[in-house]
């Protein structure tokens, strides 16, 4: 795909116009849930940033009749307004009912019903060129009847879970397969993640890797001492970040912690699993060494990879977790489960160590053969650089610009 999208100007020269896009997902930060699907909107931010394109998102959110904190984190999507503006881009959050035992099957008709008339509105105020969606299930099956209704081109990313996990289901299966082939193109975060694809019998040419990149401005070395102290770091510090869920496997980092006398963990997240975690902790006799920051905002992310030793992800999948490259470019070295995408990642000493074996002793076992030779946080920092989001960005446009080009012929 080398063509770029043109346009004729009146004089008859050739001109690049900017390619409108319409992202649409479920995955995006909205008022009440600013750090939800953060990298689409890095993604997104970046690309219009080029001044090569315009974008407005159209992001459903379930839908849930009260916003009284009683109902926990169902009251957060009756706090998402219809619409609002973030970094200047417009979005639209329609409602879609989730049915309890049937939704996984329904959802993609769910969010289609749902999003078709906001998109008709868009088509008849401003228009777009191409629908850009993420995640493939139900997202991108939902985007793609959203091309056809609409006759517009759909790319969709996938991310992970998305292919590898839910196509076992029999219907979920055939719908990607049917939204892939229906698709102009399918982007993969990872090379890990083109194989189920290719196995589901989507061709690999249909398929490109256009990894997610790092905000090195934003995540860069701050003062060491200083973000130490602010959140009370002693020691051996090493940090684990993310949801408190199980494939995150933060029982794994803390269960490896009796195998680590010199070390301390401090975990940074909220989820379901945070009173199994505080009582594995207290089980282990380890409670004094772990510590429960909650869940911390993303501008907070950059002090507090630098004041950690190492970071531990020890889930049990990752499309493209964009952590590592965070914690990375922050010069903090980072010890990873060796799954999808993150060998990609960490690919380098520089970078970190893999776990060679999933549990309590291959984490134990990583993070002594990493403190045995520890990278020098420049060098890890010069690693990360390689991630910056202008390669992503240019392959965006480039596949963007051959599908409309495709599109005139």
């Amino acid at each position: 795909m080398s063509r770029i999208y043109r346009a004729p100007d009146a004089g008859g020269g050739g001109t690049a116009p900017k390619i409108r896009i319409l992202t649409f997902t479920t995955l995006y930060p909205n008022a009440a849930q600013p750090s939800h699907g953060v990298f689409v909107e890095n993604r997104l931010r970046h690309l219009v940033a080029s001044g090569r394109a315009t974008a407005c998102v159209l992001a459903p959110v379930p839908w849930f009749p009260s916003a009284r904190p009683a109902f926990g984190r169902y009251a957060r999507f009756a706090q998402v307004p219809a619409e609002e503006t973030r970094h200047d881009l417009a979005v639209h959050h329609p409602r879609y009912p989730v049915l309890p035992k049937v939704g996984m099957t329904v959802a993609p008709a769910l969010l289609f019903a749902a999003a078709l008339p906001a998109a008709r509105r868009l088509v008849a105020t401003q228009d777009f060129d191409l629908i850009d969606a993420h995640y493939a299930y139900p997202d991108g099956v939902a985007a793609a009847m959203l091309g056809r209704a609409l006759g517009k081109p759909v790319v969709i990313t996938a991310r992970g879970t998305d292919v590898n996990l839910i196509p076992r289901h029999i219907l979920p299966r055939r719908m990607i397969r049917w939204a892939a082939s229906h698709a102009a193109a399918v982007i993969t975060v990872a090379d890990a993640l083109q194989a189920p694809l290719v196995k589901l019998g989507v061709p690999a040419s249909h398929l490109i890797t256009l990894r997610n990149g790092v905000d090195l401005s934003l995540f860069r070395p701050r003062n060491r001492a200083a973000a130490r102290q602010t959140f009370g770091f002693e020691g051996n510090t090493l940090l684990s970040v993310g949801h408190l869920i199980e494939r995150k496997g933060h029982h794994h980092t803390i269960g490896a912690l009796p195998r680590l006398p010199a070390f301390t963990l401090a975990i940074a997240g909220e989820g379901p699993q945070h009173g199994a975690l505080i009582g594995l902790a207290q089980r282990l006799g380890v409670a004094s060494r772990v510590r429960f920051l909650g869940a911390l905002p993303h501008d907070e992310l950059p002090a507090l990879y630098s004041a950690a030793d190492a970071l531990v992800l020890a889930s049990s999948r990752e499309g493209w977790p964009n952590v590592l490259l965070e914690a990375m470019a922050c010069g903090t070295p980072v010890v990873a489960s060796d799954t999808w995408g993150n060998p990609e990642i960490v690919a380098d000493p520089a970078a970190g160590v893999l776990i060679s074996e999933t549990g309590p002793d291959g984490v134990a076992e990583a993070v002594c053969r990493l403190f045995a030779a520890p990278p020098p946080r420049v060098a890890t920092r010069r690693y990360a650089e390689r991630f910056s989001w202008d390669a992503i960005t240019e392959g965006q446009l480039r596949l963007f610009g051959d599908i409309l080009a495709g599109a005139e012929r």
